[in-house]
């Protein structure tokens, strides 16, 4: 049995980690920050339909709505490979922590990784200006 290297990408968000998850956890928002998802999610039974650019259209089953913040994804590309991938929130004090585990798959080379860890990472930064903005704001009006 082989695993393959793996890196957690996280950020930590100035909200509460249930209405973090609310958020993030919703396919519908998903196209707000997760920019691999910026053209969309279509309804199709249990999964959900996004273009995938240059690999094509994908397919995405999420977790089931639950109460531990466990946001894991599956994607099949159109060869039918299955990606899945492992997207927590969890509590952190007041806020959340939001924790994407990168695997590295097979074929895949140093500089496609750096590359893979820094998109994730610029999402996740991407949630969590969407997220504290209204605290921001409403911090601004006092």
């Amino acid at each position: 049995m082989t695993t393959m290297p793996a890196r957690i990408v996280h950020v930590s968000i100035a909200r509460n980690w249930s209405e973090v998850y609310d958020f993030a956890a919703r396919p519908e928002n998903m196209p707000l920050w997760a920019s691999g998802l910026a053209a969309g999610l279509t309804p199709d039974g249990d999964d959900w339909i996004a273009d995938g650019g240059p690999v094509g259209n994908v397919r995405v089953r999420f977790a089931e709505d639950n109460g531990f913040g466990v946001i894991d994804h599956s994607v099949t590309m159109e060869d039918g490979l299955v990606v899945r991938n492992a997207l927590r929130v969890v509590p952190n004090g007041d806020g959340a922590e939001v924790m994407f585990t990168l695997l590295r798959l097979p074929g895949i080379d140093d500089v496609a990784f750096e590359a893979d860890a820094a998109h994730v990472a610029r999402d996740l930064r991407t949630l969590k200006a969407l997220l504290e903005k209204p605290e921001q704001e409403k911090q601004g009006e006092n």
